[in-house]
């Protein structure tokens, strides 16, 4: 009876080390802008965690914030999650901002590293208009959803509701050890390994979480996914905009080249679908729209110069204005502004410029590319004729004035087969 009694207690203590042994943590790692691609993202990851029987997933965040459907929609795969979720905001010197500070406060644990901040969630429009085409009424009614959302996922998580609306209302923000004791968050953690240990006894879901030990999984972006999210930034949604001008006026300028016009068209696709996730503003579209209209009729006006000018000008402040609104992940830097203007003021000036001009050019054929030509006579040529040989066939040719075999003459007239010459003085060295 002893020896069946310790073969039991032996197997189950084997069974718990093999299970301990097998533990394992899912870790996604969002930074930057949360957007359409973080949402598929983190529901794939939760998914794919959840699959695996994880014991948790850990999205390590660090975020100024992004959009709020994207959030909302990642809030609702938080509530919805067959995994625990856990949101820590590292590493040293991260920030959940905005978006963010829903986010955190939507996991089922909410962990910050020393160093950290979280907060100012005031919302911002987001779309074509930007913050300038939200008007007063408008601005208010995002304020009170979005507080009364806040609220909502606080009170669900057992959060500070109090502290989650002014987070909201008055853009307040706290360090990692102010969250803590105002019960915003509920562990600060120095590393991902601190943070395991001090997750290991909480009780979630009615078990213990059991992650001391536990491997450490990541789960990567897809390509399309880093693709759709690199789409978020306004950096690139510049330079797709110089693809688009570039490639579409140098194709039409300068018809047959083909390439360029793809690529301004893909260029102009991808530019309507990240509109949809940047906060564009319209105005500053309109500049630049305008300042590539100035640039091309610089082109054919006499203005020496001053609409060229002013659509520099133009250029400048669009761009200025493309990004303008309180969150600073979607502004846009001068290193980019500047050259992107110089670099726009040249193209026009000199490559459309130069193939506007040559279509402008009456066109040549026949036999008028032979007006103006200079080419030696094949033989002495004077009024009653004489040879030359011009572009792979010889010519009768005729002159007014005698003209010794091998003199270089210039054709001045294009007479039925006959061309009429005329000496032409060789250089002087």
């Amino acid at each position: 009876m002893k020896r069946w009694i310790f073969i039991l207690l032996a197997g189950l203590a084997c069974g718990s080390a093999m299970n301990l042994q097998g533990a394992t943590v899912g870790r996604v790692r969002i930074q930057g802008a949360i957007g359409p691609a973080t949402a598929s993202y983190l529901g794939r990851a939760l998914e794919l965690s959840a699959a695996r029987q994880d014991r948790c997933l850990i999205i390590e965040l660090d975020t100024p914030g992004g959009s709020l459907d994207a959030t909302k929609e990642i809030v609702q795969k938080f509530y919805a999650a067959k995994v625990p979720t856990v949101v820590y905001v590292a590493p040293d010197g991260a920030w959940a901002g905005s978006a963010g500070c829903f986010i955190t406060l939507a996991a089922e644990v909410a962990a910050m590293a020393p160093g950290t901040s979280i907060g100012a969630a005031h919302p911002v429009a987001i779309g074509p208009g930007g913050e300038q085409a939200t008007s007063d009424v408008m601005k208010e009614k995002m304020e009170n959803f979005a507080s009364s959302y806040i609220a909502s996922i606080a009170e669900k998580r057992g959060r500070n509701v109090e502290w989650a609306v002014a987070s909201v209302v008055k853009s307040e923000s706290l360090t990692a050890s102010q969250a803590l004791h105002g019960k915003v968050i509920d562990l600060v953690a120095t590393d991902l390994a601190d943070l395991l240990r001090q997750m290991d006894v909480r009780e979630l879901r009615g078990q213990a979480l059991g992650t001391a030990g536990a491997v450490v999984t990541d789960i990567p972006m897809t390509l399309r996914e880093q693709i759709l999210q690199g789409l978020s930034r306004p950096e690139l949604m510049m330079i797709l905009m110089l693809v688009a001008i570039y490639g579409i006026i140098g194709e039409l300028s300068n018809p047959g080249a083909i390439l360029p016009g793809v690529a301004g068209a893909i260029a102009l696709l991808l530019l309507l679908y990240m509109a949809t996730v940047l906060p564009v503003n319209v105005a500053g579209l309109a500049l630049i729209g305008l300042a590539v209209l100035l640039f091309v009729v610089d082109i054919f006006a006499p203005t020496h110069g001053v609409l060229t000018l002013g659509g520099t000008i133009a250029f400048f402040l669009g761009s200025l204005m493309l990004f303008d609104r309180a969150d600073p992940v979607y502004r846009l830097s001068l290193a980019y502004i500047i050259p992107a203007t110089l670099l726009t003021s040249a193209f026009f000036t000199f490559v459309v410029g130069a193939g506007l001009r040559a279509q402008a050019r009456p066109v040549r054929a026949g036999r008028e590319i032979l007006l103006g030509k200079i080419i030696p006579a094949l033989a002495a040529i004077d009024a009653s004729g004489g040879r030359v040989f011009v572009e792979g066939e010889t010519w009768n040719a005729r002159s007014d004035a005698p003209i010794a075999a091998g003199a270089p003459v210039e054709i001045v007239a294009v007479k039925g087969l006959t061309l009429q010459v005329k000496a032409k003085p060789a250089p002087r060295i």
